[in-house]
């Protein structure tokens, strides 16, 4: 029999603290999906395309440099759809697409519409094309900002002021019109300045613009719809500089009527809120 005296019990060991590991920023990198990276790749192809434009503008190749950033405008626009589509939306998403949007419809457009036409008023000029880049960013800075903001169910309907695509679009008109017609007056720097001051204005505004989002079709205009599409391409291709100064036209004739709507709906829910408590 052994005495517990000359036989101690050993001791378990304790494991050593581990050392805790400091990592840089706040979220861990993990392996992604495809569906949450393809969004991102097209949001890359719309910047490459804005960049695109300043090279075809230093080059003197005015038409490629426009087509390059209305390219630039229709990739953006496909961009987050597709990542709805796909779920694969993210805070990163996000962020890259504002950055994009900063330098293919602010950057580019007032870069190259210097080039262009505005050089010629000097350093008035180039203050104009500062005021468009500089309202492009912040109008995503405020769009950023108003994400996740509690409004009513038909406000979602609407853009708080001119989405910097279209503001590119209205800032790029006098070039759609020159190219189209080679009028040398569309080529003067007051023309383009008037509507690089408006397009910079309708984007820091609160103008209410109707965005589309979230309309839902009724099945028999589908098929309306897809061939309009396809009659659009066409004309895209056969007459672009005719067309895109059609869609400016009736994109700034729609102002108007998205105010009118928005106004229509809110003193209609403002009227439904005050008969709420009589009833």
């Amino acid at each position: 029999m052994t005495d517990p005296l000359q036989d101690p019990v050993p001791l378990v060991e304790e494991p050593a603290p581990r050392r805790r590991r400091f990592k840089v920023g706040t979220t861990k990198l993990r392996s992604l999906s495809f569906n949450r990276i393809f969004p991102n790749m097209i949001t890359v192809l719309a910047l490459c395309a804005g960049l695109t434009s300043i090279r075809y503008g230093f080059n003197e190749q005015w038409d490629r440099a426009a087509l390059a950033i209305v390219v630039a405008g229709m990739l953006d626009g496909l961009d987050g759809r597709i990542a709805r589509l796909l779920r694969g939306t993210s805070d990163f998403g996000a962020e890259l697409d504002s950055l994009a949007d900063a330098i293919s419809f602010g950057v580019a457009p007032a870069l190259v519409l210097f080039l262009w036409a505005m050089h010629d008023a000097g350093g008035v000029g180039w203050a104009v094309c500062l005021l468009h880049a500089v309202c492009t960013v912040l109008r995503l800075a405020r769009f950023n900002t108003m994400i996740g903001q509690d409004l009513p169910h038909w406000a979602h309907n609407y853009f708080t002021g001119v989405p910097s695509p279209a503001g590119a679009g209205i800032a790029l008109m006098p070039m759609f019109f020159w190219l189209l017609t080679d009028e040398r007056i569309f080529q003067h720097w007051a023309v383009s300045g008037i509507f690089l001051i408006a397009s910079a204005l309708l984007m820091v505004s609160r103008v209410p613009i109707y965005s589309g989002k979230h309309v839902r079709l009724k099945p028999q205009l589908v098929v309306p719809l897809m061939v309009g599409v396809g009659v659009l391409a066409g004309l895209l291709w056969a007459e672009p500089w005719a067309t895109l100064s059609f869609l400016g036209l009736v994109y700034i004739a729609m102002i108007p009527m998205s105010v009118w709507s928005y106004r229509r709906l809110k003193n209609g829910d403002q009227a439904a809120q005050a008969a709420a408590p009589s009833a």
